[in-house]
């Protein structure tokens, strides 16, 4: 909701006569950036893989598990390898 009013108070004051569409579009594009940047914030940098919060140890022993299951169903290649 507060995102939507902010917007909506920058589209008010924003001057749009005498633009032609793609710079109305950069101005409104960047008008709905700014906000959303300052109400949600900006996680740094463009490597998404950088950014691990949300690994912890229980992340890492089912990924580990994951890949332990994967490997013996690739080997065995039977419907009780599947099935674990």
């Amino acid at each position: 909701m507060e995102y939507r009013r902010i917007v909506g108070d920058k589209v008010e004051e924003a001057k749009w006569k005498g633009l032609g569409v793609n710079d109305h579009w950069q101005q409104m594009k960047g008008i709905m950036m700014e906000t959303a940047q300052d109400i949600c914030g900006m996680t740094k940098g463009p490597c998404r893989h950088k950014e691990t919060w949300w690994w912890n140890e229980d992340v890492a022993e089912a990924v580990r598990k994951k890949k332990i299951m994967y490997g013996k169903c690739k080997k065995e290649n039977t419907k009780e390898a599947r099935m674990e």
